[in-house]
């Protein structure tokens, strides 16, 4: 009698069980589209899209230290998936390009020209742009240098409005920390910095993960960033497409009640929602809620 070997048996189950889930993440990850985008300086940006091809575009710019892993209960969230859900790693973070020239963080320009190569390479049309901290002084910086003739509308998320001790909140010992050549203290202090992002805090399993992200981002970057060149006051006031601002009343790092009054001093068309029990990521915090309020907004955008 010919019988199975249990141990090939055993082995040849566990190879069909993995082809088929094999088979099942590729599936998955079939519908997420990975590329690389060159900058017109030459700096490489990893870019991904998600979410429904044929849908209305929405871009999403993350802040300091982070990446397009920041936004994953968006590109996850069932309340956006009918929309094109498109992220990028800013240069000197994520999978992107790392200069060693501190020009290239600092001058606001270059984070304009890198989010309009993201859009002519992904022939976004007219999408909604989200932009986190950081990333409200790129589309700011953007709207200066390329206007909003090509954007369906805006979103400042805990957004730098400028970089001045009236809107951002002083910790000193932290940003110097993140500047220090030491490796025991530069660490120490990114993971104080992501940290004050939360008034929440994420599960263990999320925070691990954005803490290693963070320690992937380019120390020359994190360094220039605080003199970046951010050009609010010569844009938004010229901005007619739709404007929503939504902070959480618990950020610590940036000021959230005099961020709002200059964005509406800026341009009083803004619209605004504060979330109380939020601090400087209401997107990870009340990932639900915002998903919700993005979808709404995005939705009364006027079609063009």
């Amino acid at each position: 009698m010919n019988r199975l070997n249990p141990v090939r048996g055993w082995h040849r189950a566990w190879l069909a069980l993995a082809l088929v889930c094999g088979g099942m993440a590729s599936t998955a990850l079939a519908a997420e589209k990975h590329s690389m985008v060159t900058a017109p300086d030459g700096v490489q940006l990893a870019v991904q899209e998600s979410g429904n091809p044929a849908g209305p575009a929405i871009v999403f710019i993350h802040g300091l230290l982070g990446s397009r892993l920041n936004w994953e209960q968006q590109v996850a969230g069932p309340d956006l998936q009918r929309y094109r859900l498109i992220t990028y790693d800013m240069r000197g973070h994520g999978l992107s390009g790392k200069p060693d020239d501190a020009a290239a963080y600092r001058d606001g320009g270059r984070h304009a020209d890198d989010l309009a190569a993201v859009l002519k390479a992904t022939g976004a049309r007219r999408p909604v742009l989200v932009g986190w901290s950081l990333g409200g002084a790129v589309m700011s910086n953007y709207l200066a240098k390329y206007g909003d003739a090509n954007v369906g509308a805006l979103v400042y998320v805990d957004g730098v409005v400028e970089l001045n001790a009236a809107l951002i909140t002083a910790h000193p010992e932290v940003y110097a920390g993140m500047a220090s050549d030491d490796l025991k203290t530069h660490l120490d202090a990114v993971r104080t910095f992501l940290s004050l992002c939360f008034h929440a805090q994420p599960d263990h399993a999320t925070f691990e993960r954005l803490l290693a992200n963070a320690a992937m981002a380019s120390w020359t970057m994190t360094k220039a960033t605080p003199s970046m060149s951010v050009h609010a006051a010569q844009s938004l006031p010229k901005v007619r497409v739709p404007l929503l601002a939504l902070y959480g009343a618990r950020d610590v790092l940036v000021n959230t009640q005099p961020s709002l009054a200059r964005l509406r001093e800026l341009n009083p068309r803004m619209q605004a929602k504060v979330y109380d029990n939020a601090g400087h990521a209401p997107f990870l915090e009340e990932a639900q809620r915002f998903n919700r309020d993005l979808a709404a907004f995005v939705e009364a955008v006027p079609a063009q």
